[in-house]
């Protein structure tokens, strides 16, 4: 961290275990991501509720390039559980944040369109063109949203592909 941690109590003395419990885990932090800025621990002991007892809010304010993570958990009567669960929250934060800075989020396979062309009702097949001129191989079961008894030749079609033994395939068809 390049400003060191900043740890404050609102309604609550902080003990040197508490302090050094927080600064325990928030040194792993840098583990997740290392351009980390700065990071503000915010504990508190809000008054409300009386008859359950004394409850215990973390808040972590991660700085780092470009943005400000925030993990506000609800309050917990053990002040330990509380530390554990708001740090493994931000632990979770810095992990996606730097999934989404590296570019590893997941693409969905988009749909490509295509119109039947050929049926095989007795065995259970068809072809399809798509707009390119490509032929591509569907079966029966690949059908989601139709029987393949109401297939007709010229129906539009969306479609994903994958490799098949014998050349590209449909996985999933949608008539459209």
């Amino acid at each position: 961290m390049e400003i060191p941690l900043q740890i404050t109590g609102h309604n609550i003395e902080l003990t040197e275990a508490i302090e050094t419990e927080i600064r325990r885990k928030a040194e792993k932090l840098d583990k997740f991501y290392d351009r980390i800025m700065r990071c503000r621990i915010v504990v508190e002991s809000p008054h409300r509720r009386h008859h359950k007892g004394k409850l215990y809010n973390l808040n972590i304010y991660i700085t780092v390039p470009g943005t400000e993570l925030i993990v506000k958990r609800e309050p917990h009567e053990d002040l330990y559980v509380a530390i554990r669960d708001s740090f493994s929250a931000a632990r979770r934060k810095l992990e996606d944040f730097t999934r989404r800075k590296r570019g590893d989020v997941k693409h969905h396979e988009e749909a490509t369109h295509a119109r039947i062309s050929t049926l095989f009702p007795e065995e259970g097949y068809g072809f399809m063109t798509t707009p390119e001129n490509r032929e591509i191989y569907f079966h029966e079961h690949s059908i989601l949203n139709c029987n393949f008894e109401n297939l007709k030749v010229g129906m539009e079609v969306r479609f994903v592909e994958e490799k098949g033994e014998k050349g590209p395939q449909a996985s999933t068809v949608t008539v459209i």
